[in-house]
């Protein structure tokens, strides 16, 4: 060995002790001695070892209690047991609570080094995997950051901030019009930061039925209701360790947003039906298109719950705001699209991407992306020109319905070109609030939902 293995030998028999110290020492070993479990425990807060070799019978505490503690604050170290015949069941115990192996007394030298060095090797193992798995989180990191596509403007800002809120649990609200990209935001924070191993869920608050959602999110024991045949977990304990991307929060209920807030606070959920809490660890990530302010000031959302949410805000911009960006974003969109359908990307015209640049894109990023999804669809050869795309980008938005007639449109097809503008305009005079564009365009909520997704908006 290049490096001495460090090694905390304990046993509470002096004999013993004594010749474990000399064998080690001679194979290589940098060894030290204890003779109870709590000078051993002394020692492990003050030294850092390799490996641990152990009685599982020792004064002052059991091998399993010892394991425990041992295990604590590092748990790639190998601990491997000494046991006596009748302590088998004991050992067996202690390894699936972690300690690598157990040795039976009496036994021979050769043997134990055998084990020893396997543990060795375990741990070094396991060291140079987690290195590994940092290196490629950073990695990863940097793609998932290169993968959200921008020119040198105001999303670099905002990426700027996702490298550092990334390293803390703070609670973020990402802002930002409909389309603008917030789920992609809060999964680059989630996969730059600490939590990339663990899960991340996401769930937007507007899709679930408000009676619905207290077990969607907190889970439910069995017989907690009509049709709950089996108890089920909630996405908190689904996203345990990891991040939950809470989206549209605004149109959380009123009557979960203190359950809500007293999980951020607790750190503990309780399944409906059940009795006691659960502690869960997990980041909160929520996401609005409205102005969550104003909603406090209306009486729709808690104070408490703001403030406990927005302890760091993300305002994304919209498209409009970032013209720069609509040629790279356009040419990545062709590509990846054209990609899936086992065809090369056409290039983009000049005068294409002139007219892409003008139009305000009250859809955003997502606009941007069905459109060209669409486009290429019915695309044949050559670069894309300004005759391949759709009517109402050539006029402004207030003259939408103007332009649909003029463009020799079928009734039917006009029809959907003013009920997409007029959508796109509530979207946008209500920041992206569904539920207020809904009551300004005197449609029921679920109507509107209904033509979001025919109109890919």
């Amino acid at each position: 060995m290049t490096t001495a293995a460090r090694l905390l030998i304990v046993d509470d028999e002096p004999a013993l002790r004594h010749l474990l110290h000399c064998l080690l020492t001679e194979e290589g070993f940098a060894c030290q001695l204890a003779d109870s479990a709590p000078r051993a425990l002394q020692l492990l807060r003050q030294q850092d070892f390799d490996l641990v070799l152990c009685d599982i019978r020792m004064p002052g505490g059991d091998g399993l209690s010892f394991l425990r503690q041992a295990l604590a604050d590092d748990g790639d170290r190998g601990i491997v047991l000494m046991s006596a015949y009748g302590d088998r069941q004991t050992a067996l115990d202690c390894i699936r609570q972690g300690a690598y192996d157990y040795i039976a007394k009496p036994f021979a030298n050769d043997d134990l080094l055998l084990v020893l060095r396997k543990a060795l090797e375990r741990r070094r193992l396991r060291q140079e995997n987690r290195q590994l798995r940092r290196n490629l989180r950073e990695q990863q990191g940097r793609a998932d950051n290169s993968a959200i596509v921008h020119a040198a403007g105001p999303m670099s800002a905002v990426l700027q901030q996702v490298q550092t809120l990334a390293q803390v649990a703070s609670p973020v609200l990402i802002r930002g019009e409909t389309g603008t990209g917030k789920e992609l935001i809060a999964r680059a924070l989630h996969q730059q930061g600490p939590r990339a191993e663990r899960p991340f869920i996401a769930l937007n608050c507007s899709a679930i039925a408000a009676n619905l959602i207290e077990s969607e999110l907190f889970g439910h024991a069995k017989g907690a209701f009509t049709g709950a045949d089996r108890a089920r977990p909630g996405l908190f304990s689904a996203a345990h360790g990891g991040t939950l991307f809470l989206d549209e929060i605004a149109e959380l209920p009123l009557t979960m947003q203190p359950k809500l807030l007293r999980v951020l606070q607790e750190a503990e959920v309780r399944p409906v039906g059940e009795t006691r809490p659960r502690a869960i660890d997990v980041r909160i990530v929520a996401a609005t298109a409205c102005d969550l302010k104003q909603a406090v000031a209306q009486g729709r959302f808690r104070e408490d719950l703001f403030y406990r949410l927005a302890v760091v805000e993300l305002q994304l911009p919209a498209l409009r705001q970032r013209p720069d960006d609509i040629a790279p974003l356009s040419r990545h969109i062709l590509k990846r699209c054209a990609a899936a359908s086992g065809r090369p990307a056409p290039e983009l015209s000049p005068a294409a991407l002139e007219v892409l640049r003008r139009y305000p894109w009250p859809g955003n990023v997502r606009e941007l992306q069905n459109l060209l999804e669409r486009v290429l669809i019915f695309h044949r050869d050559g670069p894309i020109s300004p005759a391949d795309l759709p009517a109402e980008l050539h006029s402004r938005p207030d003259n939408g319905a103007g332009a649909a007639a003029g463009q020799g449109l079928s009734l039917k097809q006009a029809i959907a070109s003013l009920e997409q503008h007029h959508i796109r305009a509530a979207l946008q005079q209500t920041g992206g609030n569904r539920t207020q564009a809904a009551r300004l365009l005197d449609i029921s909520l679920r109507a509107l939902h209904y033509k979001i997704r025919e109109y890919q908006l």
